[in-house]
This record gives structure tokens, C-alpha cells and sequence, in this order.
């Protein structure tokens, strides 16, 4: 997420026998715990990685969308995104032009993260709209026909609103707000479960088996619905609302509200000959240092253990790695 939780709820309940949890009047920054902190990259981060998928730079080609006023990028917030996936092989680049078959020629994976229509670049208030021209959105669809492989991440409210046709284009339908718990509004942990949380895959197995996943940490983020021959790899209970306000982090007890019960925070498919993964949070895939305490939220924090894990079989997926399951 773009701003990170301290842990202090964003809910309590009103009324003696009320079961509707309702917000309580105008939540401020400060009184909700969410800090408007300066972020930076954990360049110390370097979690284990006993058998690369490829030879050291000579692995298939990561392009990381640079474009689009991208709130992370291989050389900022998601350098350490990059710096692990080049430990695996990948040769990881940014891509600074803007999207058409001529600056994908030569890709195997595109990773947009966080993408922001310039309109939204200070101001992150309704309307949000799309970072992509209509012309982008079909050389990207076309590309991944052909065989490339798209790793779209989009976070909390404005970033699904300029991602939105993009993923339209691919059948996937957001929700431009923000996915919480309730009654915490704390972020998510997925786990094994009966429907909802971690949906066993070739996601969660990973490499011969070697590699599993079994507990993923997010940290807010958005949520999705997929279409019919997606396979869900992170599933929404009946315990999570997306909340919807006019401008990012100022909540009201009148800020629209929807459930988020059988929504996606991660999902992937198959189009063409090509691979799509679409995950609605960034910091889970980051390694960051944030506010004055340095706190570390992403693949660093000590409650996400296996998100790397989770991001290399994600790699490996969309690459057809050696041994990958199908």
C-alpha cells in the first residue's frame, strides 16, 4: 500500500446492540494510524533463494513499466522486487516508453505496478481515470495473445481506477477502494480454507513441489472479480468490505461500502498462448522502510514470511519455468 497501517483500528461499532460496524464520523491520518510517510526501499532485504530458476542473466526478460507515473518502479520502491528477481536469473529492466509492440518486442514479462493517470499524480481524489491510452490497452492484449506474460499489481483507490480498463481488457473487474477487515480495518493474512483465503494452485505448489506457499500477508490493497477461467489464488471472505471514498484515506460513516466475499486480491489466467497475474496490493511484493521508525512492511516484515516465495512462484508461473506446474 502507498501508505502504511500502524495497526490502530479503523473501526468500532456505534450503538449498544448494533451489529453493523459503521464508521464513526471523518477517520483523520493521524487518529487512524495511517502514516503519510516518506517510503524507501530495504536495500538490505535478500531473502533465501537455494536454487534459482535460471543461470545468473540469462533468464527470460522483466520489463517494469516506468511510463505511467508509476508509484513503484525497478529503480525506487520496487528495486528490491528487481534485485530478486535477477538473483533467480531474470534480467530485469525498467521500461520507460510507452506500451506498443514495438517497446514489447523482446519481453517475456511485463510487470505494471501501481500505474496513475498524471491527473491523479497530486491529487489522489475521484475521478481516477485510466493510465492507458485505448491504443496501449490493445498492443498489451495482443502481446500477451502471442505468447507474452502480464504481471498487473494494483493497489488501493486511485490506482484501481487507472488500471481499470487494462484489466477490462482481460475480463478482470475492480474495486476502486480500499479492502479491509472487518471490525479491525486491519490488513489481510490468506491461509488454507474452506473457499476463502489461500486457493491451493500452481501458485501455492510452486517448483516439483519444493516451493510451497502457505500463508501470503497483504497490506490493504484492492480487490477483483475474474472471470470464469481465472484460477483465484488469494480469495476474500465474508469478513471484508471495500471502501469507496471520493479521495484516498478520508473515510466517513456515509463513504460507500461493498462486500468483498468471494473478490479476488490475486488471481491468474491464461489468454492465448500468453499468462496473466493480477494482485490487488503492492507492498506485499516490496521490501520497505517506512516512517521515522522504519518500519518494515513487505516481504521484509516479519509477518510475511513467505511472500517471496509467493512472488517467485508467480515469476515461475507466467515464465514456464523448469518444473513449474501447469
Amino acid at each position: 500500500m502507498a501508505e502504511q497501517f500502524r495497526g490502530i483500528p479503523l473501526w468500532r461499532c456505534e450503538g449498544h446492540m448494533k451489529k453493523e460496524i459503521l464508521f464513526s464520523g471523518i477517520i483523520l491520518l493521524a487518529a487512524a494510524g495511517i502514516v503519510q510517510a516518506q517510503q524507501e526501499p530495504d536495500l538490505e532485504y535478500k531473502p533465501p533463494l537455494p536454487k534459482p530458476a535460471y543461470e545468473s542473466g540469462k533468464g527470460p526478460r522483466v520489463a517494469i513499466d516506468e511510463a505511467h507515473h508509476n508509484y513503484h518502479t525497478a529503480t525506487g520502491r520496487y528495486k528490491p522486487f528487481a534485485e530478486f528477481l535477477r538473483r533467480d536469473g531474470y534480467r530485469v529492466a525498467g521500461l520507460g516508453q510507452p506500451l506498443s509492440s514495438d517497446s514489447l518486442n523482446g519481453v517475456d514479462v511485463l510487470v505494471i505496478a501501481n500505474a496513475l493517470n498524471e491527473r491523479n499524480v497530486e491529487d489522489w481524489s475521484l475521478p481516477t481515470p485510466s493510465a492507458f491510452t485505448t491504443d496501449e490497452i490493445a498492443a498489451v492484449r495482443a502481446w500477451v495473445e502471442k505468447g507474452g506474460a502480464l504481471f498487473l499489481i494494483v493497489d488501493h483507490m486511485p490506482f484501481p481506477g487507472a488500471a481499470g480498463d487494462l484489466a477490462r481488457a482481460f475480463g478482470v473487474e475492480f474495486s476502486n477502494g480500499f479492502a479491509v477487515a472487518k471490525p479491525t480495518g486491519l490488513p489481510a493474512t490468506f491461509t488454507f480454507g474452506q473457499g476463502a483465503g489461500l486457493r491451493e494452485s500452481a501458485i501455492t505448489r510452486g517448483c516439483e513441489g519444493q516451493e510451497n506457499v502457505t500463508e501470503v500477508k497483504t497490506f490493504v490493497g484492492s480487490a477483483f472479480k475474474v472471470p470464469q477461467d481465472a484460477t483465484p489464488v488469494l480469495v476474500f471472505s465474508v469478513n471484508y468490505l471495500s471502501l469507496k471514498p471520493a479521495k484516498a484515506w478520508q473515510f466517513a460513516a456515509a463513504t460507500p461500502k461493498e462486500s468483498l466475499e468471494g473478490w479476488c486480491q490475486g488471481a491468474v489466467m491464461k489468454v492465448g498462448n500468453g499468462r496473466v497475474a493480477v494482485f490487488g496490493e503492492a507492498a506485499m511484493f516490496s521490501a520497505q522502510l517506512a516512517g521515522p521508525g522504519k518500519q518494515k512492511v513487505g516481504m521484509n516484515a516479519p509477518e510475511a514470511k513467505q511472500n517471496h516465495q509467493l512472488l517467485a512462484n508467480v515469476l515461475h508461473w507466467l515464465t514456464r519455468a523448469p518444473g513449474m506446474p501447469d
